[in-house]
């Protein structure tokens, strides 16, 4: 059993609040195009970026949280790799430092799966060597943000249930040109129409009102209709926070090895 953490004071309860500061240690074409990518009904070309993902195989991603709340402010950062198609992710999460100076905790590995997330170095009196398995089921926001990193593919899928997108302009991002859209995701819809592997985590989502079941976002794609960038705005708590996602480097080798069972940790975390 995972047992959450609580501390007082601006946004350190709000990470506490999600079980993270318990852990101690060419051009662009001009029609549209069958791959999702290029002109089009703007709402039609961002709900089909999640597919544009899974067809480009994997890439490597870079991912930045920012929690704000009671005039306090956290970044949470985390860079990795991921493979769309097994809808499996590698990252290390690097978290703040404590609000009393603490040193920097260790860095935190997070292997993303379908239905689970899988954590190392969390802490609390979990072995050095063992994981903790967390059911993304048994997450109020199906781990879009309780583990600091935001899945990319949960964060692309939940664009499913884009509405009143608008194409901003086009931009570059890391050299790429790219469309700008903004609009609002809805959850329920995205749930519907989530892939089989991110339906579960963001029903449950959905049906606890995590949010409030809307999600503002900025997204990046390319002339592929790739996400690039993904900007995704939370309410949490009394918080609010700021989901960036980089997607770059698309087909590079992401090899991701699930823990075997008895490398999991079986025993309660310690609260602090």
């Amino acid at each position: 059993m995972v047992h959450r953490h609580r501390r007082t004071g601006g946004a350190a309860a709000v990470v506490a609040a999600l079980g993270l500061m318990a852990l101690t240690a060419g051009c662009s074409p001009t029609g549209a195009a069958a791959d999702g990518s290029g002109a089009g009904d703007p709402g039609d070309v961002v709900r089909r970026s999640a597919d544009s993902l899974v067809r480009a195989g994997s890439s490597k991603a870079s991912t930045s949280m920012e929690m704000a709340s009671g005039g306090t402010r956290v970044t949470i950062r985390g860079k990795g790799v991921y493979d769309y198609r097994r809808q499996l992710g590698r990252f290390e999460v690097v978290l703040p430092r404590d609000p009393a100076g603490a040193d920097e905790h260790r860095p935190i590995t997070e292997l993303m799966a379908p239905g689970a997330l899988y954590m190392k170095n969390r802490g609390a009196g979990v072995p050095a060597d063992k994981w903790v398995r967390i059911e993304t089921r048994s997450l109020s926001d199906g781990n879009l943000v309780t583990g600091g990193a935001t899945d990319p593919l949960a964060a692309a899928e939940l664009l499913r249930g884009a509405r009143k997108v608008r194409l901003v302009g086009e931009e570059r991002v890391g050299g790429t040109e790219v469309r700008h859209y903004r609009g609002i995701a809805g959850l329920r819809a995205a749930a519907r129409a989530a892939s089989a592997g991110q339906r579960g985590a963001l029903g449950v989502a959905s049906a606890k009102g995590f949010s409030r079941g809307s999600v503002p976002f900025d997204v990046y794609l390319d002339e592929r209709g790739r996400v690039r960038k993904l900007r995704q705005q939370f309410t949490v708590a009394e918080a609010n926070v700021a989901s960036t996602t980089l997607l770059y480097d698309f087909g590079v080798p992401a090899r991701v090895l699930l823990p075997a069972e008895k490398d999991i940790f079986a025993g309660k975390i310690a609260e602090q």
